[in-house]
């Protein structure tokens, strides 16, 4: 009898072991991270935002009437203050009267010198002295 339980007993430790080397040689497999998404709401799901007309203002939009060395490159005319700065630069564009190595600097020629009062002038200075122009 007593060789009888032996085999019995081995094969539950032989079951035991082989669940235990079973296990060990498993590695743990991790889940990759689920990222959620946000989903945007498009443009259809949000209510549209009602634009109102944009009106322009008085100030530059009233015609002013240029000096007589402004009147030499742009015409003697009435002309809003936009137009005036358009004007100009349509004038220096087709001159050519950027300078070459620093396009912001404008060279004066026979006709912007009186008006500038000097041989070149910055880009950022042109409003000022256009506006003193201007009555």
């Amino acid at each position: 009898m007593a060789t009888a339980k032996k085999p019995a007993a081995k094969k539950v430790a032989v079951k035991k072991v082989a669940a235990k080397t079973a296990a060990a040689k498993k590695p743990a497999v991790k889940k990759p991270a689920v990222k959620k998404v946000a989903v945007k709401k498009t443009a259809a799901a949000k209510p549209a935002a009602k634009k109102v007309a944009r009106t322009p203002n008085a100030a530059f939009m009233k015609a002013l009437t240029p000096s007589a060395e402004l009147a030499a490159v742009i015409g003697a005319t009435p002309v809003p203050r936009t137009e005036v700065t358009k004007k100009i630069w349509d004038y220096i564009k087709k001159h050519d009267l950027q300078d070459p190595k620093n396009r912001r600097n404008i060279n004066a020629d026979a006709k912007l010198k009186p008006l500038f009062g000097k041989a070149q002038v910055s880009m950022f200075e042109l409003t000022k002295i256009v506006s003193g122009h201007l009555k």
